[in-house]
């Protein structure tokens, strides 16, 4: 690998009063050796040359990334001086709001009288090759801030040494310096890190009145949402109830070619990354039976995935969706499925990381889909009996940072699969009895058992809250909460002029009665 021309190293400068201290050289050579303690004194002052390669070609790569990297790093971070050139050469093309690939840099350089110092267009282009197409710069950077941060602390104990080793040293003096050399070194750090410690910070007044009143919906409706804008959504449910089939319909519908899936709307987006880290080969089937050839420059410009595992498991590299995110342009991700992104998925350390990577992902404003599975469950659960949010398989942390979790259950080739809503954003969803169409991979959902059309098919006996629930539930013995929502479906159409209410009467010696609904006259009419 060819290497900068100029073989001479930083020495590290302070700002400290210099007084009877000589100056570090902390550059020069020598035998490593160990003290009392244990520590070992290096040959050469700490620094990492690859990682100085890495941030300087992802650089080249993508001109804003130098953004984030500037809020890390100062110019005198790098160790070689020849990669402190080269980042003052794309600072200064960057400012001009010029290129920084290796023709740029190479002209700018040359323009300098800097080229053939640096190694010469060669080396910009060996350069390029250490990096990884503009991803992980902040990464590699805090790695050279680091070696940096460890060089001016070098310095500063060679310094001490010196000057309380000479002959007639002061101790006040020492102590002196070295307050200060640490105090500096202290206002450095916060300094090197001062982007990243105020970019998402904003004062009291604006974090509580910028933020929306209400939840936006990507998918539902204003105070009904299956999905809310900044939030993810987390569809969970055993092999084969259609998990897929749904979030390809949703896919469709954020590329503007579905307006709404299972009756409810989806707001379009702009771009889609799909990990397809479960199957990928079976996910091009399944999507081949709803892409059509005139959705063929949509898809080509529009929806971008993934196939297979990536490079590291999200426990372990946290930023690594929001950065797959970045270098494809999504405002919307989809995990296909999350045992396949994550390491252990019952260690809560692993569950922390992830919910880690999916804060960061929607921080940056991009919207996340994510497909889990349920825990095995055993000979005597019911098949009717309802899902609840331990039923999701993995660390609590999977759901309690998730926004919306949806949970079909069923099993596999079942004609109707019901959806449940287990954590909603504000009024839950559902349950909904799910028709799947597997032969055109399209889903709907079965009217039947739609509150206005089972309140016709009563007639003129009308339904109360708790023969409604019922008949939604399939439970003799509805909860009180399905009773609630059923009331609250009941009063909604009367509100909205497709039902007349009739209200019961209190208890006595007679006993009471309840409150009963009735399809209005035009409804009866229609269907009779």
């Amino acid at each position: 690998m060819p290497e900068p021309a100029s073989p001479e190293r930083h020495q590290v400068r302070s700002s400290v009063p210099q007084g009877t201290f000589p100056p570090a050289h902390v550059a020069s050579p020598q035998p490593d050796a160990s003290d009392e303690l244990g520590w070992t004194v290096p040959s050469t002052p700490s620094h990492d040359r690859e990682a100085e390669q890495a941030v300087l070609g992802a650089c080249m790569f993508q001109s804003a990334v130098i953004d984030g990297v500037r809020q890390i790093l100062e110019p005198g971070d790098f160790y070689q001086p020849a990669h402190t050139t080269i980042w003052h050469a794309l600072l200064e093309l960057r400012k001009q709001n010029a290129p920084t690939d290796p023709i740029a840099l190479t002209h700018q350089l040359r323009s300098t009288g800097d080229l053939t110092r640096i190694g010469g267009p060669a080396y910009l282009h060996t350069l390029v090759g250490v990096a990884a197409a503009g991803s992980g710069a902040e990464y590699y950077a805090d790695i050279v801030r680091h070696h940096a941060d460890l060089r001016a602390l070098q310095a500063t104990a060679i310094r001490v040494l010196q000057g309380a080793t000479a002959p007639g040293a002061d101790p006040a003096q020492v102590r002196g310096f070295l307050t200060a050399s640490l105090s500096e070194a202290s206002d450095r750090a916060r300094h090197s890190s001062g982007g990243r410690l105020h970019q998402y910070a904003k004062d009291g007044w604006s974090f509580v009145n910028d933020a929306p009143t209400s939840t936006a919906p990507v998918w539902g409706t204003p105070g009904r949402a299956a999905w809310a804008s900044g939030e993810s959504l987390m569809l969970v449910g055993p092999p084969g109830v259609g998990k897929s089939t749904i979030a390809q319909q949703i896919v469709m519908a954020r590329l503007g070619l579905y307006a709404q899936v299972l009756d409810m709307p989806v707001q379009e987006g702009e771009k889609v990354l799909y990990i397809a880290a479960d199957r990928p080969s079976q996910l091009a089937r399944a999507f081949h039976r709803i892409v059509h050839k005139e959705d063929r420059d949509i898809l080509r410009q529009r929806l971008v995935f993934w196939g297979g595992p990536l490079p590291a498991s999200l426990n372990n590299e946290p930023q690594l969706l929001a950065e797959l995110a970045a270098e494809h342009s999504a405002d919307t991700v989809v995990i296909d499925s999350l045992k396949d992104v994550v390491g252990k998925l019952t260690d809560d350390e692993a569950g922390l990381a992830y919910n880690n990577a999916r804060q960061q992902l929607l921080r940056n404003g991009v919207e996340l889909l994510e497909l889990h599975h349920q825990r095995k469950q055993g000979p005597d659960v019911s098949r009717n009996q309802r899902p609840v949010l331990d039923q999701v398989y993995g660390s609590a942390w999977f759901t309690a940072g998730a926004g919306s979790v949806l949970f079909l259950s069923g099993a596999a080739g079942d004609p109707v699969v019901q959806l449940h809503h287990l954590k909603t954003i504000d009024d839950e969803i559902g349950p909904l009895p799910v028709l799947h169409d597997h032969a055109r991979g399209m889903s709907r959902v079965d009217t039947s058992l739609d509150p206005l059309t089972l309140l016709r098919q009563a007639g003129s006996h009308g339904l109360t809250a708790r023969q409604l629930a019922t008949q939604i539930t399939g439970e003799a013995n509805p909860r009180p909460a399905d009773l609630a929502k059923a009331r609250r479906r009941l009063e909604a159409l009367a509100k909205s002029g497709h039902a007349v209410q009739e209200n019961g009467a209190g208890g006595g010696a007679g006993g009471g009665q309840a409150t009963r609904w009735t399809a209005a006259t035009r409804q009866l009419t229609a269907v009779s």
